[in-house]
């Protein structure tokens, strides 16, 4: 795979990774990735901008003093996050939304199956009027 650039391969900025591969411990996490190196491709993104925010957000979890257990992935999405909303992308109300609603969504919604998920937790919450859509 040929990135439009380089990764840091030490120091808090760089990226999980198992026998020289980027990790992903979650589907979510390698296609946030890849829309971030999509973006950051397409000219929409600037690459130093988003990794000085995930710098800026690891050092925020460090001052934390670490009271949540450490994800990368996690410090990259606030990173992507706020890059959206530092190049006019997405308002930072609508990614909230978005977040939320995607939250809602239940654990293997987007793969192919013949089966049927349950969805009782995500029609409770529609009762509840916990979604704003």
């Amino acid at each position: 795979m040929s990135l439009p650039v380089r990764l840091d391969e030490d120091g808090a900025a760089a990226p999980p990774r198992e026998n020289g591969e980027l990790a992903f411990g979650a589907p979510w996490e390698s296609r946030l990735f890849g829309l971030t190196m999509a973006l950051v491709e397409g000219g929409q993104l600037d690459w130093e901008t988003f990794r000085g925010r995930l710098i800026a957000h690891i050092a925020d979890w460090e001052a934390r003093g670490r009271d949540e257990t450490w994800d990368y992935w996690q410090r990259w999405r606030e990173a992507f996050e706020d890059s959206l909303a530092i190049a006019g992308l997405v308002d930072q109300q609508e990614m909230d939304r978005l977040v939320r609603r995607l939250a809602r969504r239940p654990h293997g919604h987007d793969h192919p199956h013949d089966h049927h998920h349950d969805h009782t937790s995500e029609r409770a919450a529609n009762t509840a009027g916990e979604i704003d859509e």
